[in-house]
This record gives C-alpha cells, sequence and structure tokens, in this order.
C-alpha cells in the first residue's frame, strides 16, 4: 500500500512516518512517498527519518521525487499538506491584517482567506491529478484552511477527498476524560466548520453527562478550551468551544496580544524552523525544535503567567497523523471508527447535515468509518449565535471559492469584507490590495 505526502519536507511528515511504521499500527504501508517542490527540504526530512528508522524494528520504505504526478501514481492515498508560499507567506498572511489592526492568524479571518486565494489552484491541480492518474486513492486534506480547500477539492473528487484535523477529536477526548469514561464508551454530537465547531453534548449510557461537567469548576477547569475561553462563557454557551474560536469570541484580546508579542507566530516558527532545515537536520535538532513549536501553540490565547500553559498529554497523544491514521485503517478493513472530518453537507441521502447551510459546503461533523466509506452522522439542529456565525464565515469562503475560480478580485473584496472577523469593507479593500502586491500567489491567483 503506497501513502503519499504532498508537503513531503514539511516539519511535521517524521510523525507521520512514526506513526505508519508503529508495530502496533494496524494499517501496513509498504511505501511511503514524500513529494516536494523544495528538494532541499526532502534530504532534511529524511535526515531525521532515517534516524528514526534506526530505532525502529520494521520502518515503513521511504521515497520522495519532485514530480508530482510520480508521486501520486499508483498511490492508495494522498496526504495533501501542501504549503503555498511557505513560511514567507504565512508570515505576511499575519502581519499585513495586524498593521491593519486586524487579527493577523494564519486559517482564521483574513490570512486564512489570503493563504487560500494562493493555495485553491494548485488544490484544485493536484484533485485534478489524482482523479485522472490515481482514482482509486483517498485523499486526506490537512492543507490550511482545511474546510475551505476540502470544499475545492470536493468538486473534482467528491466523497473520495475528506479534510481532518485534530483539534475538535482532542476536545471531544479531553472532555471525555474529565468525565472519567474513554472514548469508546461515549456518544457526542459536534458540529461546525472547521477551526469553528462545538461539543454540544457527550452521552454515556443514554445520558448527557457534559452539563455535569459545564456545572462543575473544577472540571471544567481542566479542558484547555474552558480556561483559553473563560469558565463562566462557556458555561453561558452550554457547550465547549474549538479551541479556535478564541479568535472569534475573545478578537480584541487577541490582536492585542499578537501585536503585542515580540514576533508573530509565523515569525516564531520562520526562526525556529529555518535553524533546523539550515543547519544539520537530526533527530536530535527535530525533537527539540518539535516540544518549542508544539508547547508554544496557540500562546496568545493563554494569559501571561498562566501556570497550565499546555498539557503535555494533549500535545502527545493523537496528533493529526493519528487521526489519518485511523481513519486510513478504517477504510481499508481494519475496526470502524468514529472520528470528526470535514465532509459534504450533502453526505447523507435526505435533508442536509446543516439546513441552513448550502449543499456544496464543507461542514465539520462526527463520522463513522468503515470499508465502505465515511458516513456522517445526523446532528442536533444548530440555531441562533452557533449558526449564525456558521452562517457568515461560510458565505465568506464561499466567496473566496468563486473569486478563485472566476479570479475575480471583487469577490474577494466581497469575501474580506464579509468575514466577521473584518469590520469594515474600506479595510477589507486595503486588505485584499496589500496581500496582492505583498504575495505573488495571491495576484496571480487574481489574474494579477
Amino acid at each position: 500500500m503506497k501513502l503519499t505526502i504532498i508537503g513531503g519536507g514539511g516539519f511535521r511528515v517524521p510523525q507521520i512516518f512514526q506513526a505508519v511504521s508503529d508495530p502496533a499500527a494496524r494499517l501496513r504501508i509498504d511505501e511511503l512517498c514524500l513529494f516536494d517542490v523544495d528538494a532541499s527540504r526532502i534530504d532534511a526530512i529524511r535526515a531525521v527519518i532515517s534516524d528514526l528508522a534506526k530505532t525502529m524494528a520494521h520502518p515503513v520504505r521511504v521515497t520522495s521525487t519532485v514530480d508530482l504526478a510520480e508521486s501520486v501514481r499508483g498511490a492508495d492515498f494522498v496526504f495533501s499538506a501542501m504549503r503555498v508560499g511557505g513560511i514567507a507567506g504565512r508570515m505576511l498572511d499575519e502581519r499585513v491584517a495586524l498593521d491593519l489592526g486586524v487579527l493577523g492568524q494564519e486559517t482564521i479571518g483574513p490570512g486564512g482567506l489570503a493563504y487560500a486565494l494562493r493555495t485553491l489552484p494548485h488544490a484544485r491541480d493536484l484533485a485534478r491529478m489524482v482523479r485522472d492518474i490515481a482514482p482509486q486513492a483517498w485523499v486526506i486534506n490537512f492543507t490550511n484552511p482545511a474546510g475551505l480547500v476540502t470544499e475545492a477539492m470536493r468538486e473534482i473528487l467528491g466523497d473520495r477527498v475528506t479534510g481532518i484535523c485534530d483539534t475538535p477529536i482532542g476536545l471531544m477526548r479531553r472532555a471525555t476524560r474529565v468525565a472519567g469514561h474513554r472514548p469508546e464508551e461515549v456518544t457526542f454530537d459536534y458540529v461546525g466548520l472547521n477551526h469553528l465547531g462545538w461539543l454540544r453534548s457527550l452521552t454515556v449510557d443514554g445520558r448527557d453527562v457534559l452539563p455535569e461537567i459545564l456545572g462543575d469548576e473544577s472540571r471544567l477547569a481542566q479542558i484547555e478550551e474552558a480556561r483559553v475561553l473563560g469558565l463562566d462563557w462557556v458555561r453561558a454557551l452550554g457547550a465547549l468551544p474549538n479551541e479556535y474560536l478564541f479568535y472569534y469570541y475573545r478578537t480584541r484580546e487577541a490582536v492585542t496580544r499578537i501585536r503585542g508579542a515580540e514576533q508573530t507566530r509565523g515569525q516564531y516558527l520562520a526562526a525556529k524552523q529555518g535553524e533546523f532545515y539550515g543547519a544539520d537536520p537530526n533527530l536530535e535538532s527535530w525533537s527539540r525544535t518539535l516540544h518549542d513549536r508544539e508547547a508554544s501553540y496557540m500562546g496568545e490565547s493563554r494569559e501571561a503567567g498562566d501556570l497550565h500553559g499546555r498539557n503535555i498529554e494533549d500535545v502527545e497523544n493523537g496528533g493529526y497523523q493519528q487521526v489519518a491514521l485511523d481513519l486510513m485503517t478504517a477504510l481499508t478493513g481494519g475496526p470502524a471508527a468514529t472520528m470528526i472530518l470535514n465532509v459534504g453537507n450533502d453526505s447523507l441521502d435526505g435533508p442536509r447535515l446543516v439546513p441552513e447551510l448550502p449543499e456544496n459546503a464543507v461542514v465539520e461533523v462526527p463520522c463513522t468509518v468503515d470499508t465502505d466509506g465515511i458516513h456522517p452522522h445526523r446532528v442536533a439542529a444548530i440555531e441562533g449565535d452557533m449558526l449564525g456565525l456558521m452562517v457568515q464565515v461560510k458565505a465568506s469562503e464561499q466567496l473566496v471559492l468563486r473569486a478563485s475560480l472566476e479570479r475575480s478580485s471583487e469577490l474577494a473584496w466581497r469575501a474580506f469584507a464579509g468575514h466577521p472577523l473584518v469590520d469594515s469593507s474600506i479595510v477589507a479593500g486595503q486588505l485584499l490590495e496589500e496581500y496582492q502586491s505583498r504575495i505573488p500567489g495571491v495576484a496571480a491567483a487574481l489574474g494579477g
């Protein structure tokens, strides 16, 4: 079985190698193929993988190429983990917005829209390549903004592509742990978009235990998302929010903290990962950089002097590589799995999963995965402020998709102006102008 990683020189690729080489893994990959447009990054990651392989009884065979067609041909699974524009693009995604007084973040708000604009043409090219030369393959999309990119790829690949993120299932596991149960003992209701969703029930033996967690301050404080958003606010919501909702519910605080920091997240990663790629890459330097990277994740969401920080169990238990491995295992004959995935709103026969959103919208909901495919669960109705936020963000995303297809700056302007984190159509126009002038991929995507 062949697994191809698009973006095979990415920093987190060794984690995937570890997951698929684990002797406890129920899925056996025969070939892990790394594709990247930058051969030097592949070489760096292969050096780390070579060190890892020395510690393993049966490491997966690794190949690499800078030829996209060669990487995709014969693949059973394709992971899309591309970063168009590299870390330099990410820094501009953040900085352009911050300089205009707007949230600057990689996937949320205008930074995410700029990232999407330059990425969508390449995501569609990959989807067409898979359709034409590896139609049997499943595509698992990690590329951010994951819901939006998955939606574009579904136009070409349909149900053969899904998007994954480890934050929703991590939230469910944290809540389950606090409830004193194991994940296999609970059922749950989660609904939203990628990086915008809520865990609304956690049921054990027919009884929803989530209200008990919300009502118990000591237990609620053990859940990082509740600490980040504030215990009182989480109780007012009556649900546990995805950690990325920090940027929507506490926008002012987020902008203030990011602007007050010595460097943005993108600048921090550029420095840390630059040291890794620019020196003599090896397992020790990679492990050290990985620890620093994970421990500092979403640092702006925590108060200065917060003694909790990130729970080490949250950092190490079940990252995105484990979610992907569970998904592949279930699709290829292993035990069925329940996970939270990005799927089409029309993926079930009958009514849409979220009736208020378009049929072609990608939503994030619980799914059962088995050899017959991915089966979304019907979710409870969503209404009020949660629904309003989902509708507004999805409308902005779909305008970006149209802008990309039609190469329309006007549609892109509307997408920026319609996003809930952009408070002025004038600022929206300035954002778009700056992104086009400073990031070549954005200008090219819109015909510039």
